[in-house]
């Protein structure tokens, strides 16, 4: 057997793991039957174990070169380098949900190796829920997106790989924002599994929070990744477009986030059991719903997959019966969840439920944005268009009250709080901000820019506050304070640090509001004054490249007679998919990117020389948003480092026992 058919049997085989993953830990869970439940792990292991061999061999196909797999002829070519024929696997419809199937297999696994503390009902059922969300989409690539199909007569060579998705960025952007998205079907199933179970409590928001945290890390980090791709890849000058697509991906981030705040919520307090179990099935709602819109041809956008009204109809399917199953299971069961843990409006509890208010808000306008215009197509016929204007009018806004309570909520104590204490430890940190925004009212243009700037510098130096609050900085001598730091809860250090990333990424976002752009048609040695700098194009020369032949311009620019960067844009014609692309040059200090791409060129006429279109940029502060994005998935990334947030959840009181091979 070769390979293409051992990955079509090996897909095949997982699928019937995981349908039996789906129905015999269920029925054991039922009955209070210990063997059917203590089969779970092993189902979820070895579903993993078959994905893992279906992928390999893909991956193995497109590295051989073997165009007799339909998949690999019309999205790989003998001439591409390495790396994108491995990373080309996700860069189509078919091998990204292989991938999605395969990451949710991890998930299932992972549930399986480090979940041996939960409760063994609350662990078969959360195992169930993870298989059954597979065995959806492994049918999904079995019947309408298998990604090895055969082609015969097999071609000599193959169609090639969009060249847009030819760059490192896209090439780990996928895995990395996949990871994102599947990893809140952990959160998802812990919820459905505690509907079916009629029972959340503080142990149960204690399992959930590592894996909300893990998921909204990489998700952060995905969203982070394509947001530069299309900065540097596009040649378009911007970083986010309110792309529908885009949007997709920031609905269940802004949910996500809530979901993290909340399950702190329940862990601490006992409250917000229900909102956070729905909290838990909107995000993964989202997450699949992005899934449908990206592949179901209903929103055009540059990211979006091919149309085919075969795969939208199996995945609205799905989605009916993943979202609209979940959320009648809830409308059942959510009144048997007892609500507790009653707090003040004015405590820490509030400014969680204040943070979960707004983000919900903010993505309940981007939502609506987003799917407001093909609805009124379907339903009216009207086209509309909803863009960046709608959006920085609405959701930006609803943001900096966001900002102005993120600083407050973490110095306030659970249960009740007083405002002059809390006020009193953030003095400082108040100062700075309104110093900031005072300063940036002098050096940026419009209302909006000038507060976020301010409101962010009070969110940074907030979390530094409050870790000084926390070591009692010039309170104790410097020696105590160490020692107080050092024995601070790492959870409590990677929520600063993610608060303060938070910060600096509006930093950047106010920053690149300010950024100056020209779109000039230049004779080589002609210089333009743009922003300071002197832009001079000294030529522009032919290049090879392994796959495609290049037209590079050398840029020199200067700043009062000194060089401060040679850039070279380029554009990149690829024979094999007859495409040319553009290619980006930036040169950055980390407070400013320098930014150029070149355009048409144009022969001269009457013995003139030859100009080139050019763009130019002077982006202030862009590094900042990446950078912040960086911080915040740090910041959680340490939260998870600490044990007590991994694996220190309490037991439950013992509630049962087992009998005869079943539990009593």
């Amino acid at each position: 057997m070769n390979g293409p058919e051992l990955g079509h049997f090996a897909l095949a085989l997982a699928c019937c793991l995981a349908l039996a993953q789906t129905v015999l830990p269920l029925v054991g869970a039922h009955r209070r039957e210990i063997r059917l439940m203590a089969a779970a792990p092993a189902l979820a292991l070895g579903q993993l174990a078959a994905l893992a061999v279906s992928f390999l061999c893909l991956a193995g196909a497109a590295v051989t070169d073997d165009f007799s797999v339909q998949n690999i002829a019309e999205n790989s070519a003998i001439a591409k380098p390495l790396l994108y024929k491995i990373t080309g696997i996700w860069g189509n419809h078919e091998g990204s949900i292989l991938l999605w199937s395969l990451i949710l297999g991890l998930c299932g696994g992972a549930v399986a190796v480090f979940g041996r503390n939960l409760p063994a009902a609350l662990r078969a059922r959360v195992i169930a829920v993870l298989g059954g969300t597979a065995a959806g989409f492994e049918l999904f690539c079995l019947t309408t997106s298998n990604p090895f199909d055969r082609v015969w007569p097999a071609p000599a060579d193959g169609n090639g790989m969009n060249p847009l998705l030819q760059d490192p960025g896209l090439a780990f952007h996928p895995p990395i924002l996949y990871a994102g998205y599947v990893g809140f079907a952990v959160p998802f199933a812990f919820a459905v599994a505690a509907l079916l179970e009629g029972r959340v409590d503080a142990a149960w928001g204690r399992w959930v929070r590592p894996w909300a945290v893990a998921a909204w890390c990489f998700l952060t980090c995905g969203i982070a990744l394509g947001s530069w791709w299309s900065y540097y890849v596009l040649g378009w000058g911007g970083y986010w477009f309110w792309d529908p697509v885009e949007n997709a991906s920031l609905l269940p981030w802004l949910t996500g986030t809530a979901l993290v705040h909340s399950a702190i919520v329940v862990e601490k307090r006992e409250a917000l059991k229900i909102w956070t179990v729905l909290l838990a099935i909107g995000t993964f709602s989202l997450s699949l719903s992005g899934t449908f819109l990206v592949r179901s041809g209903i929103l055009n956008s540059v990211h979006a997959f091919a149309n085919d009204p075969a795969r939208g109809v199996f995945i609205l399917g799905l989605l009916g019966l993943v979202i609209g199953g979940s959320l009648l299971l809830f409308a059942l069961r959510a009144p048997l969840l007892a609500a507790g843990g009653i707090f003040a409006p004015l405590s820490r509890e509030g400014a969680l439920v204040l943070n979960n208010i707004l983000l919900c808000s903010i993505c309940a306008v981007v939502l609506t944005g987003t799917m407001y215009p093909p609805f009124a197509s379907l339903l009216f016929g009207a086209t509309i268009s909803v863009g960046k204007p709608f959006f920085d009018a609405t959701a930006v806004p609803m943001a900096i009250p966001l900002f102005a309570a993120m600083a407050i909520g973490p110095m306030m104590p659970w249960k009740r709080a007083r405002m002059a204490p809390v006020l009193m430890r953030l003095w400082w940190a108040a100062l700075g901000g309104l110093a900031a925004g005072l300063w940036a009212a002098f050096g940026l243009r419009g209302l909006l820019p000038v507060l976020a700037f301010g409101f962010a510098v009070w969110v940074i130096l907030a979390a530094f506050a409050d870790l000084a609050q926390r070591i009692q900085l010039f309170q104790l001598p410097p020696a105590q304070s160490w020692r107080r730091a050092r024995l601070l809860p790492r959870a409590a250090l990677g929520a600063a640090i993610a608060h303060a990333g938070a910060g600096v990424t509006v930093i950047g976002l106010a920053g690149m509001s300010q950024a100056a752009h020209r779109i000039v048609e230049v004779h080589a040695g002609d210089s333009v004054d743009m922003a300071g700098y002197q832009w001079r194009l000294v030529g522009i020369a032919d290049a090879p490249g392994p796959n495609y032949t290049a037209r590079v311009a050398t840029l020199v620019v200067s700043r009062h007679g000194r060089t401060v960067t040679v850039l070279h844009p380029s554009k990149r014609n690829f024979a094999t998919q007859s495409t040319t692309t553009s290619e980006v040059a930036i040169h950055t200090n980390l407070i400013t990117d320098l930014y150029a791409v070149l355009g048409d060129e144009h022969r001269g006429v009457a013995g003139q020389p030859d100009t080139a279109v050019l763009r130019l940029h002077d982006n202030w502060l862009a590094p900042w948003m990446w950078l912040g994005a960086l911080v915040m998935a740090i910041g959680g990334a340490l939260s998870l480092s600490d044990r007590r947030v991994r694996v220190g959840a309490p037991r439950r009181a013992a509630s049962v026992g087992v009998v005869g091979g079943k539990v009593a």
